[in-house]
């Protein structure tokens, strides 16, 4: 009997009709077997070249069959300790996600809904727009900077930010290094937002890349909190730490609003795998600064190699460069095909509004080496 090729089936709801999904790029999965011996260069997620920690590695490795066969702490004790020593918060600031994903989603399902505003920035990372439809509220994009900006091409632009603002805006997302543009504003420049900012809007500073900054404290916005009370703070064990397959991440905050994150995220959210590697990984600090050194140097090496050929390629505060082929007139989709060809993966961006750029991952050494000379190849 043949199937029904179309089968009638309950329509989704229209909050989830309406949302595109989450693209995660290419199947790295399917290249990785099809590259053969030359093997894949994936500068395309912006993951930490350098790897974890070893004390990470070894734990996972040493987990044992009761570990594993029993549930994971479902509040994840350990590490919201070590991490409120770490940041010098209390352990009830602290929700554990899995990755900072899923806390960008929770926010928006705990503070937003229909007939609400979502605000974000007009070149920021996607997550934001997905999060604000998903529950049904109205994503509003601020105006970003002009690609001409000295300091932040394309980056956010606070102003707008303000202007945009309404009685409907329940929620607020910007990201510190913000995704794909690399720019980064002041905590001075924050703070003024902030005072025009009313209360009973949430503002979310995504800080997945803070670490990648020249001088993180500076650039970390935490040292607000205790004047802004509506200000919450994501960072991932996905990027400098090197977990991106683990899947951890945490949201600094007032303990009310943890305490309504609490409420809607899953209770097993945190693998025990994740728990322990990434309690190895925030204790090996030593490893986080070797990762920043290496990827400030590479990242320098990447934007020079670049711009030598020909490219607008501003200065970035992350792991990761935005590379312009507009400026050399070039086709953009082309070059990421050809790239793709001789096995180097990296982001295309008309999915931000950036079809003339790719967004290019720091790598090694050896790494950058093969991009650049694919790229030249190209490019000739």
């Amino acid at each position: 009997m043949l199937r029904d090729a179309a089968p009638s089936l309950p329509q989704p709801a229209s909050v989830a009709a309406a949302i595109a999904a989450y693209d995660p790029g290419h199947d790295l999965v399917r290249l990785r077997q099809d590259a053969g011996a030359q093997g894949l260069v994936e500068l395309g997620s912006n993951e930490n070249a350098f790897g974890p920690c070893q004390q990470a590695l070894d734990l996972v490795r040493e987990c044992s069959p009761l570990q594993l066969l029993r549930y994971p702490d479902p509040h994840g004790h350990e590490l919201k300790a070590a991490l409120a020593r770490h940041l010098g918060v209390a352990p009830c600031d602290i929700c554990l996600g899995n990755g900072s994903h899923e806390l960008l989603m929770l926010l928006a399902q705990a503070y937003a809904g229909a007939g609400d505003e979502v605000l974000f920035s007009e070149f920021g990372f996607a997550v934001y727009a997905i999060a604000a439809r998903s529950v049904g509220a109205r994503a509003v994009a601020a105006s970003a900077l002009p690609a001409t900006h000295a300091q932040a091409p394309r980056g956010h632009d606070l102003d707008a930010f303000a202007c945009a603002l309404s009685p409907h805006t329940r929620l607020v997302y910007l990201a510190n290094p913000n995704n794909p543009t690399g720019t980064a504003f002041s905590r001075e420049a924050f703070a003024a937002f902030l005072r025009r900012v009313p209360r009973h809007v949430l503002v979310v500073v995504d800080e997945a890349y803070v670490e990648y900054a020249a001088q993180p404290d500076r650039a970390t916005v935490l040292g607000l909190r205790q004047r802004f009370p509506n200000l919450v703070v994501t960072r991932t064990f996905s990027k400098i730490h090197g977990l991106a397959g683990l899947r951890v991440g945490y949201a600094i905050a007032h303990p009310r609003v943890i305490e309504t994150l609490d409420r809607v995220r899953e209770t097993f959210n945190i693998n025990t795998l994740a728990l322990v590697a990434a309690r190895a990984a925030l204790a090996d600090q030593a490893h986080v600064e070797h990762c920043r050194d290496h990827s400030v140097l590479q990242r320098r090496a990447l934007t020079d190699a670049l711009r030598g050929l020909g490219l607008s390629v501003p200065e970035s505060a992350g792991n990761f460069v935005l590379a312009d082929f507009g400026s050399a007139r070039r086709d953009a989709a082309a070059v990421e095909t050809g790239l793709l060809a001789e096995g180097v993966v990296v982001r295309p961006m008309s999915g931000y509004g950036l079809p003339q750029c790719l967004r290019i991952t720091v790598g090694t050494a050896a790494e950058q080496g093969r991009l650049v000379a694919a790229m030249r190849t190209l490019l000739a």
